[in-house]
């Protein structure tokens, strides 16, 4: 319901305790849907108008220039767009019917699509040979077309930092310029001034070759940068709220720039701090050479840029190391060892390769963040659902062992026979622990901070909690039955019956003390669960049916008890549930 499948059971307990998640941008953190809005050339910028898939746009020079040569530049950079690309769009007359690819590279063929550029008629014109697909060891991606016998043309994409590192030249409308140490820092300075307003950036180069055996990435002519908007999802927010509130810290690694990293983290709220600074992939040094004042520089910071996926396993690393529960969030290939490595891998369900799918505990069917936290919210009340049933059936079982036990030792009649005992754990205990199994949680399981995942699920206040519950029950059935037999002078067999009945019946109130402390008394995970009431139903129709249904009560000795023995039975039943109810006030038990 929530959109996260499970793939290992196990993985819901460790949920439960994650303290830290390492989630990337694209898509998760935003809408996966980008636009290229701005295009810088060497001789003006455009501004592009249309949104997400739309198909109309208008091209605006912000400097309002009409010369040829630009308007050239700008058709052959959208062209590169188009050829070095492996996404694809089936376009009707109005509007896109169906995109497959990558975001960023649909986005670019959609921006040629408002320049009147045929896709087919450009490929008919100049057939692809080759393909150098994207590597992040080059950063780039390149396709190699035929122009004639003795030309070819290579159209290459791939990061601001990478493109003009190979470039020997830039295009501009008086003629192809060579590239100076001065413009490679100015267009590294335009960069920046794109990815400060929170776009992705790429870059656009061309190469014009003899052969297509060249080394693609030497002697490339730069075209410009494109600027593409990928808007953060408006859910988001709330969701990283609730990871703050929970005690979860966010890190956000991405292949992005860091200005475009860092103005996204702030329009979600996941620094407190809009200032707060980032780090680059390469920026992880050697973890075992790390000075504790390094370590500690990592752990705090919260936006990487540049990451490439064996860094993410550093990251992950750095973190477990400090005794965190670390999920991880991936969707390519690349990403299958950080997924494995994490305590918790997350694989997109959307976007994410097969590979990415296998290797992970858990996939997101919506790609959305915000689905991981509905997970660990899961996770959290599952683990804490078990631990109310292994309270309510362990202080159950004990008061009955006590009870057995002490009427022995002081030679009372017995309070429960054999059968009665199985009675109570087939009927009494068991609908009540399955419906606490079946809760929805405590809305303040997300106000709390990560469990220790060490901690085991019962620890020894849980175990003090069931010893004196199992106390209270004991005493208020051995008084019971003690006032049955000296007060009202009830036979042994009726004595037994009122004494079994309340048994169970403070076994059955007893659920009501299984609330979470601090809770409201009235309005809680309990008995907000309509399972509980339920159970309540089922139970008391069949204690009711022991007692009044001939063969039954002759089957289990029992008798009507009267109307003393009932206010008896009422009386001594809630009167573990109230006093356990003051204890939990005091929380002095769980």
């Amino acid at each position: 319901k929530q959109n996260a499948l499970i793939n290992k059971l196990s993985s819901v307990e460790t949920l439960g305790a994650t303290s830290v998640i390492i989630t990337d941008k694209t898509g998760t953190l935003t809408e996966n849907q980008m636009t290229v809005t701005e295009i810088v050339m060497p001789d003006g910028v455009v501004e592009i108008s249309g949104e997400g898939l739309e198909l109309d746009g208008d091209f605006k020079w912000q400097n309002d220039s009409q010369k040829e040569d630009m308007h050239a530049l700008l058709e052959t950079l959208l062209k590169v767009g188009v050829l070095c690309n492996d996404a694809s769009l089936t376009i009707n007359e109005d509007n896109v019917e169906q995109t497959i690819g990558e975001p960023m590279e649909i986005a670019l063929k959609v921006a040629g699509h408002k320049a009147a550029i045929s896709e087919e008629e450009l490929k008919d014109e100049i057939p692809e040979v080759d393909k150098i697909a994207f590597e992040q060891s080059t950063k780039m991606m390149a396709t190699i077309h035929r122009m004639d016998q003795k030309k070819y043309f290579y159209a290459v994409k791939g990061s601001p930092e990478a493109v003009l590192g190979a470039s020997g030249k830039i295009a501009t409308s008086e003629g192809d310029m060579e590239i100076t140490d001065d413009l490679i820092q100015e267009w590294e300075n335009q960069n920046k001034s794109i990815a400060n307003r929170g776009l992705r950036v790429i870059a656009l180069a061309k190469k014009l070759a003899a052969t297509a055996e060249e080394e693609p990435y030497e002697n490339l002519t730069f075209l410009g940068l494109v600027g593409l908007m990928d808007p953060p999802r408006e859910e988001v927010r709330s969701a990283i709220e609730r990871c703050k509130t929970a005690g979860i810290r966010v890190v956000m690694a991405t292949g992005d720039h860091g200005k475009t990293a860092q103005e996204v983290a702030n329009a979600v709220s996941l620094v407190d701090d809009s200032d707060a600074d980032y780090l680059l992939g390469q920026d992880l040094k050697d973890l075992e050479k790390l000075t504790s004042e390094e370590r500690q520089r990592y752990l705090d910071t919260q936006i990487f840029a540049r990451v490439e996926p064996e860094q993410k396993l550093d990251l992950i690393s750095l973190h477990q190391d400090s005794g965190a529960i670390v999920a991880m969030t991936g969707d390519g290939v690349n990403d299958a060892p950080a997924l494995k490595k994490a305590d918790i891998g997350v694989a997109m369900g959307k976007r994410g390769t097969q590979v990415a799918k296998e290797a992970a505990d858990m996939v997101l069917q919506d790609d959305f963040f915000g689905t991981i936290v509905e997970a660990v919210e899961q996770g959290r009340t599952i683990f804490n659902n078990i631990r109310k049933f292994v309270l309510y059936l362990l202080s159950c079982n004990i008061s009955e062992i006590m009870v057995v036990t002490i009427a022995t030792v002081l030679s009372m009649p017995l309070p429960v026979l054999p059968l009665q005992i199985l009675f109570l754990n087939l009927v009494t205990d068991v609908f009540p622990a399955l419906a606490l199994g079946m809760g929805e949680g405590d809305p303040q399981l997300m106000k709390e901070k990560p469990r220790d995942s060490a901690e085991p699920i019962m620890t020894r206040r849980h175990w003090i909690s069931t010893g004196v519950y199992g106390v209270l029950i004991t005493a208020v059935v051995l008084l019971g039955l003690t006032v049955a037999l000296s007060q009202f002078g009830f036979t042994s067999e009726k004595a037994t019956t009122v004494s079994f009945l309340i048994l169970a019946t403070a076994q059955l109130w007893h659920v009501f003390s299984m609330r979470e402390n601090g809770t409201n008394l009235l309005k809680n995970a309990v008995t907000q669960n309509k399972f509980v009431w339920f159970a309540l139903i089922i139970t008391i129709s069949l204690i009711m049916s022991a007692v009044y249904v001939p063969f039954l009560a002759d089957l289990l000795s029992l008798v009507n008890p009267g109307i003393n023995g009932w206010l008896l039975v009422l009386a001594a039943g809630f009167a573990p549930m109230i006093i356990g109810q003051v204890l939990k006030h005091f929380e002095l038990v769980k």
